[in-house]
């Protein structure tokens, strides 16, 4: 099903504040080649960040070992059934990426970072150690006041989450992102179950810090199943949700099965805010990321 791009999105997509800040935002990332999550998945928000001088910096590299159809980052060859040997040309993490991103976030004046990573199932820990290496350089380092973290489920490895968790962020993110029904068809190397008991794993040892999940709409998930995954993310201790409208970042990837009504969103929120969530941005533009610090700063 290939319905038309609503007006209301079309319209949201075209606002920036200033070119001029695009440019140097983009110009500061590529001085040290760095990868982030807006330009590698194609966000339609990019140069909404760009302009007021934000970013999401993608971590370990720009392939990923998982191949989801609704992603636009690209995808490195990796067997998950345990028969295929680390990525040779490609396992090796980058370890001057902490220090990259600190020169950026020092650059942009960020006062709230969010760092995320690809998903690196052929590394022993995941990627753990580069994450902690960068929030704690961050810490260390910079001006910034709070640390955010979007990571992948660590393929259940649950002593690297916790040392992420544990290396001084104030958020903890993962995402759910679709309906447990989808999963196989949606995230086909994932586990909800598994993603669900990472998020409540953290929220248990790591009480001191926020849990955060994200869910798009708009792949065949009806809005009962929406309800449950909320449901399910509030039984796991998630405390900040966002919801947000899938749009197809390319041909290559899965098509959009509807566009979501503007009520609906509202529906969802306050049906998440009714069951305790402490935090909830549900628009068809929100995305895990964005918006971030404003989305902490109004929950404290």
């Amino acid at each position: 099903m290939n319905e038309r791009l609503p007006g209301y999105l079309k319209n949201e997509i075209l606002k920036i504040k200033s070119r001029k800040d695009i440019f140097e935002t983009s110009r500061i990332i590529k001085e040290k080649e760095l990868n982030t999550v807006c330009s590698s998945s194609r966000c339609p928000n990019l140069n909404l960040c760009f302009s007021n001088k934000t970013a999401t910096f993608l971590l370990l590299g720009d392939k990923c070992t998982r191949k989801c159809p609704f992603c636009n980052i690209d995808y490195a060859d990796f067997q998950h059934d345990g028969s295929s040997e680390p990525l040779s040309e490609y396992s090796a993490a980058d370890i001057s990426e902490p220090q990259k991103v600190v020169y950026a976030v020092k650059s942009l004046g960020l006062k709230h970072a969010v760092i995320t990573m690809v998903t690196r199932d052929d590394l022993k820990d995941g990627g753990a150690d580069i994450l902690v290496k960068t929030v704690r350089k961050i810490r260390e380092t910079t001006d910034c006041q709070t640390v955010e973290v979007l990571t992948s489920d660590f393929n259940g490895n649950e002593k690297s989450a916790m040392e992420v968790a544990k290396s001084g962020v104030d958020i903890f993110g993962h995402n759910i992102e679709t309906v447990e029904r989808l999963y196989s068809a949606i995230r086909p190397s994932s586990s909800y179950e598994r993603s669900l008991k990472l998020l409540k794993t953290i929220k248990e040892k790591a009480t001191d810090i926020i849990t955060k999940s994200g869910i798009m709409v708009g792949l065949g998930e009806d809005d009962d199943e929406v309800f449950k995954t909320i449901d399910d993310l509030i039984n796991s201790g998630v405390e900040f949700i966002t919801i947000g409208q899938y749009l197809r970042p390319s041909l290559k990837n899965i098509p959009v099965q509807r566009y979501v009504p503007l009520k609906k969103f509202i529906e969802y929120k306050n049906y998440a805010n009714k069951k305790g969530v402490k935090q909830v941005f549900s628009a068809p533009l929100v995305r895990s990321s964005f918006g971030a610090e404003k989305f902490f700063k109004h929950s404290v």
